[in-house]
């Protein structure tokens, strides 16, 4: 085995390790999951939205986001609603709470990007991130 490969296999171990810590280290430093946070943000940005649209911007399964919404609702920081006339769509809308608390959250997210990224030059930065999104281009093509 090349040294080459060795590398390329311990590049892609190391993402993988990165990936697979990073969520619960996210979430215990700022108190929500990224994709929690990420529901949140889209509902900052409108007034209302169908559930249906929201998912499509957030990009995770139905059943998913009706998990992580009625999560939310139960914490009072969404609201869901039905359409009265057809019961098929629910529409949600941020709550006050909700309103409050994601600008804490976004707070505590950037403290913990500031954390992840400690010691790396604005240089180097721009070059890991395109790095990493030309490795993000390459796996969409296989």
């Amino acid at each position: 085995m090349s040294n080459s490969f060795i590398a390329d296999e311990t590049i892609l171990y190391q993402l993988y390790d990165i990936y697979r810590r990073t969520a619960p280290k996210f979430e215990s430093c700022t108190g929500i999951s990224q994709t929690r946070l990420k529901l949140l943000h889209e509902l900052y940005e409108v007034e209302e939205i169908s559930q249906r649209e929201l998912q499509k911007r957030v990009n995770i399964d139905h059943a998913a986001v009706t998990r992580h919404l009625k999560q939310l609702e139960e914490k009072r920081m969404v609201i869901r609603r039905k359409n009265p006339e057809d019961q098929r769509f629910t529409y949600v809308q941020l709550s006050d709470e909700g309103r409050l608390r994601i600008i804490q959250y976004r707070e505590e997210k950037q403290k913990f990007i500031s954390d992840v990224l400690n010691g790396f030059k604005e240089e180097e930065r721009v070059q890991l991130l395109d790095m990493l999104t030309r490795i993000q281009n390459n796996i969409e093509k296989i």
